[in-house]
């Protein structure tokens, strides 16, 4: 829900048998590695280590049969990341599950919100 940041927010996430996890933070990862070009720029903008956000990128490039996140070797030109097609597509989708999701409950959530001890 596109509520304040006092207000109630409904979150998105599902579940991968045997454990993984696809939510809020790995989406917003992609999309700051969208925008940065970096894996370790993007770790910063979530104040998260290199190494955090660099087996996040693991963990969603093992989720699915295609990889979501391709890396580069820094070099001459320095290293860089980039979401591929397939991750596109990934991030796309998820946020379209998020606004439905929103649209399907946004009653019920103006009711909590409605009631809920401030």
């Amino acid at each position: 829900m596109e509520n304040s940041d006092d207000g109630l927010r409904l979150v998105l996430r599902i579940d991968f048998p045997p454990g993984n996890r696809l939510g809020h933070g790995k989406i917003r990862l992609m999309e700051l590695i969208a925008e940065t070009g970096s894996i370790s720029a993007a770790g910063r903008a979530m104040d998260m280590s290199y190494r955090r956000a660099w087996l996040l990128v693991d963990a969603l490039n093992n989720m699915f049969d295609l990889p979501v996140v391709e890396s580069q070797r820094g070099g001459k030109q320095g290293g860089g990341a980039a979401l591929t097609e397939f991750g596109t597509s990934l991030l796309h989708t998820y946020r379209t599950m998020q606004k439905k999701l929103d649209q399907a409950v946004k009653s019920e959530v103006d009711w909590l919100e409605k009631n809920r001890r401030q």
